[in-house]
């Protein structure tokens, strides 16, 4: 039996500022906007060092938030909305970009390390436990010599934005199964390369 009335937040990680509005790393802030717009919500209220919107899914009551501290402090918008409205580390759901997963591979994990990304760094720092969902968006190697911090800060290529509306829907899709239907199910349906 599914559980009714939950409360969750659905965090999207990127970095303020139409400089980095199209940038890889702001894969979050792009998934967040397309699930408020599904939602027929809009980012219009800053809360706890973020542009937060509320909505309903269902009989769920869902937090949306894009943090405005850039992407290291992520953890400070993060920890203080989830202290404020309550939420159980379990219904937390935290979306960034991962350079080590191929461009369209989409990864749901109910806890674990950061692997090195520093936004998720933050988030498991500020709310001392490392229990919290997340979904990473693969946005695949740098070419090349290139640094990853330089590469996470450019746009997505011509021929990757024919695709990216496809897996920003499909992320989408994958944040709903979590609300409705846990994170096993999530995992099961999402985890695998982009059909």
């Amino acid at each position: 039996m599914i559980e009714e009335n939950k409360i969750f937040l659905i965090a999207g990680l990127g970095n303020p500022g139409k400089q980095y509005a199209e940038t890889r790393h702001n894969i979050g802030f792009m998934i967040v906007d397309q699930l408020a717009k599904q939602l027929g919500v809009e980012f219009r209220r800053m809360q706890s060092k973020a542009m937060v919107t509320q909505a309903q899914y269902n009989s769920h009551r869902l937090i949306l938030a894009k943090p405005r501290t850039f992407m290291n402090n992520s953890g400070q918008a993060v920890g203080a909305l989830a202290r404020f409205y309550k939420v159980p580390y379990e219904n937390i759901l935290v979306i960034y970009d991962d350079a080590d997963l191929d461009f369209d591979v989409l990864r749901l994990r109910p806890d674990g390390s950061s692997s090195g990304q520093k936004g998720m760094e933050s988030v498991i720092q500020l709310l001392g436990t490392d229990q919290i969902p997340r979904l990473r968006i693969g946005i695949g190697r740098p070419p090349g010599r290139m640094e990853t911090p330089a590469y996470v800060l450019l746009p997505f290529s011509g021929e990757e934005k024919e695709v990216l509306n496809f897996i920003i829907d499909r992320a989408v899709d994958a944040i709903f199964e979590f609300i409705q239907t846990g994170i096993d199910s999530a995992m099961n349906k999402f985890n695998q390369k982009t059909p």
